[in-house]
């Protein structure tokens, strides 16, 4: 409201309306302008005499100001009795334009009083000063001369005069707010503040963003009640990727054509990288040329790169059975470091069609490896006799997977029929050979022969795949190798074999032959009997030792300190893996021994996989050795879903290590604490029936673990839960204020798991490993909270002793009742 600008009736309200003190007229402010004027002189009375706005519509604003322009006479000039030379402002907040004449009551309440009102500048009767006074008045924003916050939708202002003579100029009423503002690449609106310091929010400037983790906190700036804003903004924005500050923090503009910007933040845009470009602006990345293409893992600032060339200079090797592969390096590697190599096997058919080659099947390993090969060497093994094969070499990178094209790649036609010689009949002075015919085209094959080996050497040439040798030395024992020609030249000369022409008498021998094989066939199978019924025998009495109330049968637990030399026992349940089938990838503990790490196993004919790896750090002792194998003993008569599975163990190179399975989620107790509360009661009462499934089968098996705790509990990425840690056993130590197991090697085991007469009497039985459950099953309800909290263990065994038991966790459901 402003009645400066009003030129007609203000139509206020006046109070008694029966003696109306209160005049509007026309008259001119101090700046000459023709304004409404309200005036009021009663010095002679001390009545009240009231003069109402009209409703005045709050709109948005929480804090109003009233601008009072007025002019007052002095009093000593007027030598009045009543005089004052004050006046009083009052509001009353209202939803709706209501008021009238009687109502509401012309009192102070329901009216609040606004201010008293005093002159600064008087006016003095005959001349003078004509000065007109101006007072601004705060509404809403507190407790000010009675004020408090206003709620309605609108308010009238009143103003009482008792012996005043004044005249009201203008009245205007006007709240304050912050203006638009953009800095730090955020906008923010007009804003008008609701307290005496409001918190504005913004958004960011065009092609500005906010970091992905910085999303639920937008721009934020001080607006004042003054309707200033105030400080600086708090603000995370920045020029999103493809654009860059436009010379002041108000403006991103976008990155010119060739030139990109990958990630939002303060810095500038950069030319393509090779083999790229970009004709867009405003670009985040730039496309590879045709050709060319940029991995997954490769950061948007690298150069793009092509798959590799062929490689180079196939060279095979056929032994049998088995194939040694080697192979150069391509000339052109694609700009990339990554290279690597893959063999692809087809067996051919007899017609050798390339649309009869089928990929050989699982029977064919590799080593090291079928893919991923950094090495340009590799050995297959598992070949068919007598076969033909084409094996392929490609060359792979980063990007081969990107392109269109099949990776380049060389090939080679590899037979196994080389070794097919074999004698078809023969006599004092001839031998008939004949060998596998190849599969691929033949023109013709060439065999030679010698009476001894390494002796000079005779050669025969043949259409057909056999040959008759004559004129040969009776009863001579004689080499043979043959080799086939195609078009492109001669083969490799399949291995010596040996051949005997007969002696005189060709025949009879020949029978005796028959009747000495006959007996010695005889008495095969006379000792064979006697084994097997031994074997019965034998495996009848391990049944009856086994042998269960329920009538199973089950193997049962050898502790390997009863052999006596535990390195057969290692041999025994333990499987030797090759050291070069392992890669050791980074280092996650540290044990008793040594580190603990995790890497990838490869065994022949298997998929690699991730496995656990205990090392023995150098420098140890036989016994600790022997100490450290133990483990890999124990572990290797287990075979259930719930105990960690021993892979084999390197006891042959240093440093000596036992693999076991890899569990991706580490220990229970410190996964537990990790995801405290994130579990479902099932779910938690699923990993204990892991456990105990696991501790039933030790128990069937006769083996009592002593150390069953959550922190020796595995959890892999199915939250599947594998008992672990099968290491040395223990004894009590004595004269100790703080009774612990201890180790042979000194490590401290707390008794907070341990049963009370395993404590007492040194008695470990799977009733004691029952206890220990108990224990486990608090741990895994409470989230891997620590048994007994910050007692002693002297405090604990004295509590145990009392009947004192460990409080329901306080995650457990409440038990159930019938």
């Amino acid at each position: 409201m402003n009645t400066k600008l009003e030129t007609s009736d203000l139509r206020w309200t006046t109070h008694p309306a029966e003696d109306p003190q209160w005049d509007e007229v026309s008259g001119l402010d101090d700046e000459q302008n023709s304004v409404r004027i309200h005036e009021i002189c009663t010095p002679d009375s001390a009545d009240s005499y009231w003069l109402r706005t009209r409703w005045i519509p709050r709109g948005a604003a929480t804090t109003l100001y009233v601008e009072i322009r007025f002019t007052m006479m002095e009093c000593s000039s007027l030598n009045r009795r009543h005089c004052k030379e004050t006046f009083n402002v009052f509001f009353y907040e209202s939803p709706s334009d209501s008021a009238s004449k009687s109502r509401p009551p012309w009192m102070e309440n329901p009216y609040k009083k606004l201010s008293t009102v005093a002159a600064d500048h008087l006016r003095r009767r005959g001349g003078g000063e004509r000065r007109s006074n101006v007072k601004t008045l705060r509404l809403g924003a507190g407790p000010v001369e009675g004020a408090g916050p206003l709620e309605e939708a609108g308010l009238y202002l009143a103003f009482q005069s008792q012996g005043a003579c004044m005249a009201l100029l203008t009245v205007r009423v006007f709240y304050r707010k912050c203006p638009p503002l953009r800095r730090a690449f955020a906008s923010f609106p007009e804003t008008i503040p609701h307290s005496l310091v409001e918190q504005a929010q913004g958004v960011c400037v065009e092609n500005a963003v906010m970091p992905p983790g910085e999303q639920a906190r937008p721009p934020s700036m001080l607006c004042g009640e003054d309707g200033q804003w105030v400080g600086q903004p708090v603000s995370s924005c920045s020029c999103r990727p493809g654009y860059e500050t436009g010379g002041s923090d108000v403006h991103c503009r976008a990155c010119p054509s060739v030139q990109f910007k990958a990630g939002s933040g303060p810095g500038g845009c950069s030319p393509c990288p090779a083999n790229s470009n970009t004709l867009i602006p405003g670009s985040a990345y730039c496309l590879c040329h045709h050709g060319y293409h940029r991995a997954d893992s490769d950061p948007p600032d690298a150069a793009c790169t092509r798959p590799p060339s062929a490689p180079r200079l196939l060279i095979s090797q056929t032994n049998e059975s088995s194939l040694s592969l080697e192979w150069s390096e391509p000339l052109e590697r694609g700009g990339r470091s990554d290279l690597t190599y893959r063999v692809l096997c087809s067996l051919c058919s007899s017609q050798g069609l390339a649309a009869s080659c089928p990929p050989c099947d699982d029977s064919v390993l590799y080593r090291p490896a079928q893919s991923g090969l950094t090495q340009r060497r590799v050995i297959v093994w598992g070949l068919r006799p007598h076969s033909s094969y084409v094996f392929t070499v490609q060359s792979l990178n980063g990007v081969s997977a990107l392109s269109q094209s099949e990776p380049a790649s060389g090939s080679v036609n590899v037979s196994t029929s080389r070794d097919g010689l074999r004698r078809a009949a023969a006599s004092e002075s001839s031998l008939t050979v004949e060998w596998n015919q190849n599969q691929s085209p033949v023109l013709d094959y060439q065999l030679r022969y010698s009476l001894q080996e390494g002796s000079q050497w005779q050669y025969l040439s043949s259409s057909s795949s056999s040959v008759v040798l004559s004129d040969l030395q009776r009863g001579g024992r004689y080499f043979l190798q043959v080799r086939a020609r195609n078009s492109a030249g001669f083969g490799p000369f399949s291995a010596a074999k040996a051949f005997s022409t007969t002696t005189q008498g060709g025949a009879q021998p020949v029978v005796t032959g028959v009747l000495v094989a006959m007996g010695i066939l005889l008495l095969i199978a006379m000792v064979t009997v006697t084994v097997i019924c031994y074997r019965r025998r034998s495996l009848s009495s391990a049944i009856s030792e086994t042998h269960y109330q329920m009538g199973h049968t089950m193997k049962v637990y050898i502790d390997p300190f009863t052999y006596e030399d535990p390195n057969e026992a290692v041999r025994e349940f333990a499987k030797e893996i090759e050291a070069s089938f392992v890669k050791i990838e980074e280092v996650i503990g540290a044990g008793e021994f040594g580190e603990v790490c995790r890497g990838r196993l490869r065994l022949p004919g298997r998929k690699e996989n991730y496995v656990a790896i205990k090392t023995l750090k150098g420098g140890f002792t036989e016994k600790q050795r022997r100490d450290f194998l133990s483990e890999a003993s124990i572990m290797g008569q287990f075979q259930h879903p719930n105990i960690i599975h021993l892979e084999g163990v390197i006891t042959t190179s240093c440093p000596v290590m036992i693999l076991t399975e890899f569990m991706e989620n580490g220990a229970l107790d410190s996964f537990l604490r990790m995801n405290d509360g994130q579990f479902a009661p099932l779910q938690l009462v699923g990993m204990l029936r892991g456990i105990a499934a696991g501790m039933k089968y030790l128990s069937d098996m006769s083996f009592v673990h002593r150390d069953l705790a959550a922190r020796n509990i595995l959890v892999n990425a199915n939250l599947v839960c594998k008992v672990s840690d099968f290491g040395l056993s223990r004894f009590l130590t004595e004269n100790s204020s703080d009774p612990t197991y201890t180790s042979s090697l000194g490590g401290k085991i707390p008794i907070r798991w341990t049963a009370p007469e395993a404590i007492a009497y040194r008695k470990f039985t799977s009733a004691s490993d029952g206890w220990s459950y108990g224990i486990v099953m608090w741990e895994v309800m409470s989230y891997g909270e620590r048994p007994y909290w910050d007692m002693s263990n002297q405090d604990v065994i004295n509590a145990i002793e009392q009947d004192y038991r460990l409080p329901p966790p306080r995650t457990a459901p409440p038990p159930c009742t019938l």
